[in-house]
Order: C-alpha cells, then structure tokens, then sequence
C-alpha cells in the first residue's frame, strides 16, 4: 500500500482506521444504507445527492428506523444520538475532498456514474479510495477516464443494507490488490463478510443467480406447472421465497433489467436469455408487489397442508445407488416406512409395486417408459432438502394407470411432502434449478471469477440461498449434475445446458 494511502487514513495493515471521513454519493435506500452502517463503525460520514433534499430526507429516515431499534430494545438511546451525529448531509461535491473512501450509489447507467467518478478522481488526493456500488456494470469500464484508476473498486452491497452480510469487493483490470484488501477489511470493520470477485458481468451473485429465476421462468413458458406449485416446489429445496414470490417482491422491470444486462454484456450467451414470460409481465405493468399484480395479485395464497395418504402402500424397494438414493432411503427410516434394497438395479429411485418412480435424470417419464417399455413410470424430482420440504414435483408417463398414480402420490405424502404433479418436462423444478446453479457456480470458478468458497459464501449471504453451488455439488454428486445437464442439452439442443468444464473435470477425479 503506498504513504499516499497510509497518509489519508488507511494502516497499512490493511486495518481501516475508524477516523477516516466516508462520503457516500447517492441518497437512496442503498446510499443511505451504506451511510448508516459507516456511521455505526464510528467514521464521520458525509451524504450527498443532487435531488433537492434528498440527502436531509434520507438522514431523517435513518434517524426513524435507528428510533425504532431503540424502541425494541436493540439500541440504546446514546448510541442512537451518536451514529446520527456522524452522518451530515453534504451540499456539493466539493464538501467531499478530504474524504478517505467515496461511495458511489448513484443510478445504475455507465455514463453517469464515470462521470461522477471522473470528477471525484480528480477531486481526492491521490490516497483516497474510490468505490461503486454497481451490482452489474464492469468496474473496468467505469474506471474509463480516470487519471488514478488503480484505486477504483467494486463495493456491492445487498438490500436492505444494515441487515444483509454480504459485500463483494470486485476488482477491475486497474483495480490495486492493496486497495481490495483495504476494503476487504473495511467491510469487516463495517461487520459485513466480504467476498472477492474479479469485474465479470453479474459479479458472483447476480450471475449465479440466474438460473433461480430462468429455470422456472422456461418452465411457465412450457406450461409445466403453475407459480404457486413452482414456487411450493423450490421452497421444498430450502429456498425462503420460490422464483415466481421472489421476483414479484424484486420487482419484474429491475429483475428483467438485470437479466437483460447479463445476457447482453455475455454477448447473447444462452444461459442468460431473457424470458418471454417475464417481458410480457413488464409490458403489461405487472411488475410484481409494488404494484399490487405480478404472477399473484398481491400475495401468494396460503399453501394448504399436505393431504394424508389414501389406502395402505405397496410393497417399496429403494433402488440403485449415489447419494439422493441414500438420502431417500435415509428419509423413508426417519418416516419409520418399511422398505427393501435393491442396489443392483441399473436406475435409481423407488419401486412402488409395479410403479417405477425414477429419480430425475433430465429424461422425461415418457421417454424412461418407452426405453424400458414398463408403462407404469414416473419421474419424481430431487429430494435434496427433505426435512425442509412439504411437497416434491414429478410426473408420469402418458400410460400410468390410475391406481398406480395414486399409489405413488400417497407415498410422496407419507413421507411428508404434497405431491405437485407436473407436466412431463426434462428435468422437473427443482433438479433442473439445482443442476443450474452448480453449473453456473462452476463456470464462475473456472474463469476465476471467484473461488468455490467465495461462490458459496455469496449465495448463502446475498441471496438468503440454503445451500452453495459446490456444497450442492458434493451432496448429489457432478456425475448426476453432469448427466442431467447433457439431457437437457440432448433435449433442449440448446447451449444454455452446456456443461461447464470444471464440472467435467469432476467426472474423472
């Protein structure tokens, strides 16, 4: 770290000093998160926005929700007064100059943003950090222009700010290892956990992210299932909210704008191709809660209890092998089901009298019932959360009988889960999604965007997701990651299912 740095108030332990002067650009809900938390580490921060009054309004709302932690307790009234005291509004950017970091949280549009970083470069001494909170724009490109663009870094934060953990510190082409360490620890003095990232479209969050939403998004597109039994599905996975609740509270214009800015900035890469069904939503204003109508109008119904089992169960052998299989098996002992082995069989899943309930492997239930000619078939999705889950998708074969489809949806509901009965699609919700997700997490890795720990810290922390990209992988397995994946790709003939070579690699480890 050079004395120019040490000088504006950084040790050179990368340890922030808490004197140091934090001005933040942008009054909004982020900039005035942002500035809140800086204040509560104990750095004087001055808040700045263009609006007229914006920056006094936001002050004044920080002032009411730290009122209201004092009044549940979780702060007292001194400590109150005294974060308050730190944050001052600022009238230009000028009242800026002698700060030690500059945050960014203006709109998120390339041009302004390098102009406003343009002028604060040549405002600050040499020794002071710039930051921007950009959640998707190349920090290479926004340090464009500057005269000093080593000391540009990437600071995302996560909405609501003084609650969410995560930071990523991304790092541009110019971006100095020393600034990023130093914002590392600010982070962590601030009390948030930061991940490193290298400026690549989406960052580690909003990349991995998307295919939480495309997946389900194809799915309504194919007609598979509705919002709510999607949704039902992948809350049975450990998520908190399903795809169709998340982005109505995200809102369908800025999730589609993020989409959009991915896929673009990858040079139309079909991973990341926008969703017909999300345009039309935003074409006809249904842009989700804060408009009352998205995939609900308003929110989502209650979801009702699962259902009890109709009639006594056939005789049940658990077959093949790999992890779901065990886990399953696992589950079915915790419900006290009596069940058999049968390892030696050449698929996996559950045989249920004469009804076969495959694990999903990206076939479909008609395909799996032609290429075995047993037309008592089902596919049922991965259980891979089963003491979270009350309901898990499948689907059946065109010629399941009736007796044998009712036989199958009542052991779904003696091991606690609402069967959710799809349209026979490759891949079903939750197997799909998960397979996505590590797949994405893996393509991250291996073009050094991050690393496996990062992409799981990201996810767990930015987005509230059960589990990380690799730590799924090593719960099924890159063999039934990878075989789904070339189904879909067999399926679909689309590259979006292309499988990344990291996970390839796993293959043969």
């Amino acid at each position: 770290m050079s004395d120019e740095m040490q000088m504006q108030g950084w040790r050179v332990a990368s340890e922030p000093a808490a004197s140091a002067v934090i001005g933040v650009v942008g009054a909004g809900v982020m900039g005035a998160g942002i500035a809140q938390v800086a204040a509560q580490a104990g750095h004087a921060v001055r808040l700045l926005d263009v609006r007229e009054g914006a920056s006094a309004h936001a002050i004044a709302q920080t002032a009411k929700a730290l009122d209201g932690l004092v009044a549940k307790g979780r702060m007292v009234q001194g400590e109150r007064d005294a974060v308050m005291a730190r944050i001052s509004p600022a009238a230009q950017i000028a009242e800026l100059a002698d700060c030690a970091l500059v945050v960014e949280v203006i709109i998120e549009k390339l041009e302004p943003k390098q102009a406003l970083l343009r002028e604060l470069d040549a405002l600050l001494p040499a020794g002071a950090i710039i930051a921007s909170n950009t959640s998707s724009i190349s920090v290479t490109a926004l340090a464009n222009g500057m005269q000093h663009p080593a000391r540009l870094v990437g600071m995302h934060f996560f909405n609501p700010v003084p609650l969410m953990k995560l930071v990523e510190v991304v790092s541009g082409a110019e971006t100095d290892a020393g600034v990023a360490r130093v914002i590392e620890a600010l982070a962590r003095q601030w009390g948030k956990t930061p991940v490193h990232a290298k400026s690549t479209p989406g960052f580690i969050v909003n990349r991995i992210a998307r295919p939480y939403y495309a997946e389900t998004l194809a799915l309504l597109q194919e007609q598979a299932g509705t919002p709510a039994q999607l949704d039902r599905a992948l809350r049975g996975a450990g998520f908190r909210m399903g795809p169709c609740e998340l982005m109505d509270l995200i809102g369908h214009d800025t999730n589609y704008l993020v989409t959009q800015s991915v896929y673009d900035a990858n040079f139309g890469d079909k991973r990341y191709v926008p969703s017909l069904v999300q345009k039309a939503l935003v074409d006809g204003g249904r842009l989700g809660r804060k408009v009352g109508k998205g995939f609900y109008e308003g929110l989502p119904a209650t979801v009702p209890a699962v259902a009890a089992p109709e009639g006594a169960l056939p005789a049940i052998s658990v077959v093949g092998r790999g992890a779901l299989v065990e886990r399953l098996a696992d589950w079915l002992t915790h419900k006290g089901l009596d069940y058999t082995r049968g390892e030696s069989a050449d698929w996996c899943g559950v045989q249920l009298g004469d009804m076969q309930l495959h694990l999903s492997s990206g076939r479909s239930a008609a395909q799996l019932a032609h290429e075995r000619g047993h037309a008592s078939l089902a596919v049922m999705d991965w259980p891979v959360a089963p003491d979270k889950a009350d309901a898990l998708a499948l689907a059946f074969a065109p010629h399941a009988g009736a007796l044998q489809q009712l036989q199958a949806q009542n052991f779904l509901r003696a091991l606690g889960w609402e069967p959710l009965v799809l349209r026979d699609v490759p891949g079903l919700a939750v197997a799909r999604t998960v397979a996505m997700l590590v797949n994405e997490g893996a393509d991250a890795v291996w073009q050094g965007v991050c690393e496996e720990q990062a992409a799981d810290l990201a996810m767990k922390l930015g987005v509230n997701y059960p589990t990380g990209p690799f730590e799924w992988l090593a719960l099924v397995g890159a063999a039934a990651v990878a075989d789904l994946l070339d189904q879909l790709f067999h399926d679909y003939r689309s590259e979006r299912y292309r499988v990344s070579p990291l996970l390839r690699q796993r293959l043969y480890l």
